[in-house]
């Protein structure tokens, strides 16, 4: 019995040690939490919008777009893609653009506006570079379509 016991505190005790040791894991929303939750990325989302239609290389492109509605589905779609509570409702990347015929010049200077919007808010480089590196993967699903 007594051998049994000590087995068991060993065991206890390397697990504890080896928990210990293992680097931490980020939460899944962790980026979500950094941007201020849904408070914090609506505010940049704003930002950005305001940024975009200032934007004299692309804020044509967004003449005829229900700003209501782009705004309601980039908040969505960013608290989604951060690992937040949200539900991303709108059409896939390629049927949003499709026949736009968007360059990559176009797909740079709305990602600058975002960056912009997010140096307003003091979102850290680290932060900026997670989100961008979450959103990259869209240039092949928009540019061109």
């Amino acid at each position: 019995m007594r051998t049994m016991f000590l087995a068991l505190l060993t065991a206890s005790l390397l697990g504890c040690a080896g928990s210990a040791t293992r680097p931490a894991v980020p939460a899944k929303d962790a980026l979500y939490r950094e941007l201020g939750g849904t408070p914090g990325i609506t505010h940049v989302v704003d930002l950005f919008l305001t940024r975009l239609n200032a934007d004299a290389r692309i804020n044509t492109l967004f003449a005829h777009v229900d700003h209501a509605d782009l705004r309601r589905l980039v908040i969505e779609q960013l608290c989604a893609a951060t690992g937040g509570p949200c539900v991303y409702s709108g059409r896939s990347m390629e049927e949003a653009h499709s026949g736009l015929n968007l360059s990559n010049a176009d797909f740079d200077a709305f990602v600058a506006d975002l960056i912009a919007a997010l140096d307003d808010v003091h979102v850290a480089k680290t932060g900026q570079q997670k989100l961008l590196a979450l959103l990259a993967p869209m240039r092949p699903q928009i540019v061109g379509q």
